[in-house]
């Protein structure tokens, strides 16, 4: 399948390179068409990587991932062009952290809004699916690297776009716990566990840690 990742930062290179490795056909968008983190990415990812911007990104892929900073994720998504998020899934993985006054982030926006509301209502043809948000870049891709069947959320506003969400996580990437918490209102819980995660990362000094829910 064609697959657009947007963003060339730590998330982007490990979900494409877990896309390509599967055999899907990935191009990566950035800004410029030349940029030198994603054509370092295409010639370790193999032939089925590919790079270009934004737009071409969007324009090529059947299903986005909007691997971007949370900060730029608007401006990036509006570069990609809305016809070319129209009609289709966009996962988005960003997360609203504002690393302007240091560590620990805060986030540009929480409560009573998210990011991926945001996009959402920026981009009403598109389908967008908040998961993947909660954990390190390389557990997105291999949730195996630690014991137990820990827990991933979703959350979006189509239940087919959710579908094909879950379906992509469980048997692309290996999740076995996958909570649906219902529209893309619940991206508000999802980005405030960031916060938490971030204290967590400092703490263990260590990003490869998750969190289980028992039930």
């Amino acid at each position: 399948m064609e697959i657009g990742v947007l963003g060339t930062g730590a998330v982007g290179a490990a979900i494409g390179a877990k896309l390509a490795q599967l055999g899907h056909q990935v191009k990566m968008g950035s800004r410029d068409a030349g940029n030198v983190k994603a054509t370092a990415w295409a010639a370790q990812a193999g032939a089925n990587a590919s790079v270009g911007t934004f737009s071409d990104a969007a324009a090529f892929g059947k299903i986005l991932f909007n691997c971007t900073s949370g900060q730029g994720a608007l401006s990036a998504l509006n570069l990609a062009g809305s016809a070319n998020l129209k009609g289709k899934l966009l996962i988005d993985v960003s997360n609203p952290l504002d690393f302007s006054k240091g560590m620990p982030p805060t986030l540009t926006v929480c409560n009573t809004d998210s990011l991926g509301e945001q996009i959402q209502r920026s981009y009403p043809e598109a389908k967008v699916v908040k998961t993947l948000n909660t954990v390190n870049a390389f557990l997105m891709v291999e949730p195996s690297k630690l014991a137990g069947d820990h827990s991933m959320f979703l959350c979006g506003n189509d239940e087919g776009a959710k579908g094909q969400a879950r379906e992509i996580l469980t048997s692309w990437f290996g999740w076995k716990d996958v909570i649906d918490l219902g529209d893309i209102t619940n991206a508000r819980g999802t980005e405030m566990i960031l916060p938490l995660w971030v204290r967590l990362y400092g703490h263990f000094k260590s990003p490869n840690f998750n969190f289980q829910i028992v039930r």
